[in-house]
Formats: structure tokens, sequence, C-alpha cells
């Protein structure tokens, strides 16, 4: 199939990350995935939900939303409806687990990170966006602990991001934009590790069944985005990245 950017049925859309773009927070990242743009950041609260008070463990803990200009047609915020609305409920909790699963808590102290997610440009994968940066701003907030010596090395197994897949018109597609989201008969996002472990599968078929054929062509494809994807957060964090996986105290790179 042609597809609307003129990319293969395997190709990324162009992925920047810019680190450090704010200056209050640990970690904060601006992560653009072809005209989505996300700001993801991670601040650090020296105090745990009730239900780990005294367990000396630390905690991770996601917001996200979509500012009003983000889409085509003014988005209303939470604010204004007095409640957060299900989707962003939903994509906040993915986020959580997803950053989750490749930190040891116990090795933070009762501590929680916050990571918000603000959408300010949507053109599809926000979600698998806020994942990918919000990890690299995970990063640079626990490596902000690890050089004031709060902690003794920095508790991240693996890398984590994140990428969506579709079947459009009939073939299965890499990294769908709005576009060709919307007209997607079968959606799923994948939040995948560095040694290719799976978080998370969301697969839904929108407007059609799907084969097991199908879903394992569609897991190979996200595959090779991840991968893809992980390359671009190693070659921002430099030589952090070889900190992540190692269990030792050594030299504070960043």
């Amino acid at each position: 199939m042609v597809r609307i950017d003129g990319r293969d049925y395997d190709e990324l859309r162009d992925v920047k990350i810019i680190r450090n773009y704010l200056k209050h927070p640990q970690g904060s990242v601006l992560i653009e995935m072809g005209n989505t743009k996300v700001i993801c950041t991670a601040m650090i609260d020296d105090k745990v939900p009730p239900f780990l008070k005294g367990t000396n463990t630390g905690w991770i803990t996601a917001e996200y939303s979509m500012i009003p200009g983000s889409t085509v047609h003014r988005k209303f915020r939470d604010s204004t409806r007095g409640k957060v609305e299900g989707r962003s409920q939903e994509i906040q909790r993915l986020i959580g687990r997803s950053l989750r699963g490749v930190i040891d808590l116990n090795l933070i102290g009762e501590k929680t990170i916050w990571i918000d997610c603000d959408v300010i440009q949507a053109d599809g994968g926000t979600r698998t966006a806020s994942i990918t940066g919000g990890f690299v701003a995970l990063v640079d907030a626990v490596n902000w602990l690890y050089k004031k010596g709060e902690i003794k090395q920095i508790p991240i197994s693996n890398f984590v991001s994140a990428v969506s897949v579709g079947i459009v018109d009939n073939s299965p597609i890499l990294d769908l934009c709005f576009d060709e989201d919307y007209r997607a008969s079968v959606d799923m996002n994948v939040v995948m590790t560095d040694d290719n472990q799976f978080i998370e599968i969301q697969g839904t078929g929108e407007k059609s069944t799907f084969s097991k054929d199908e879903l394992y062509k569609l897991l190979n494809l996200a595959e090779k985005g991840n991968e893809k994807l992980v390359s671009k957060q190693k070659e921002v964090l430099g030589n952090i990245s070889k900190l992540i996986g190692k269990d030792k105290e050594g030299e504070v790179h960043g």
C-alpha cells in the first residue's frame, strides 16, 4: 500500500527526543513522532501513597493529558469537565505500568516519581510516544538521585519503548498516524523492553477480526519498531545508557 506520508509499511515516522526540555523537573523531554509532540516530565516527591508508607519502597505514577490546541477541534481540559476522562485514565495507567515494569522500586526508598505526559500536538500514537519519552525522563530523574548520592545505582533493568501497529487496507503497517489509525481495521499498541520482552499488548479488531498469522506479523513489526526506538533512546541518553541494567556502583555519568 502507499502510505499517506510516503513511508514504507515497516518504517517509523521521524523521531526526535530532546532532553532537559524544561528547567524545573528532574527529567524532561520533548518527544516528536512525526507530527505528534508530547512533553514528558519526571518529578520526584519525597513521599509515597498511603499503602506504601513504612515499606521503604518507592512508586511511579503517571498523568496524561492533551492540551486544548493539540487537536483540530479544541479539546476541553479535564478541569473544565470536573473529572479525568476515561481515555486519559486508561492511558496514564498504561504509562505507569510500563515504567514500573523495568525499575526496582525497593532501591529508590520512599519516593514517588511522577511522570507527566502532556500532548501538545496529536497525530496518532500519543500514548506510545508518552511511554517512549516518559522512559527517558524517568532515567534522567533517577540519574539525578544517583548523582546526588541518594541511591547507590540506577535500579532500571531494561529500556522500554512502545509503538503502534495496525492493519490498513488489508496491509500490516508500523507507527500509525491519525489518518491511518482512523482507517485501521485492526489497531494495536505494543510495549516492549530492549530484550524483546512484552510488557503490554493492546490489540483490537476495530472493523474486522484478525488471524493468528496477522497477529504475528503485527508483533514482528512492533518488535522492529521498538528496537529502533530503543536505539534512539540510547543515543540521546549517551553514557547514562551504560548504567541501565548494571548492578554496580561506579562513576557518575551524565
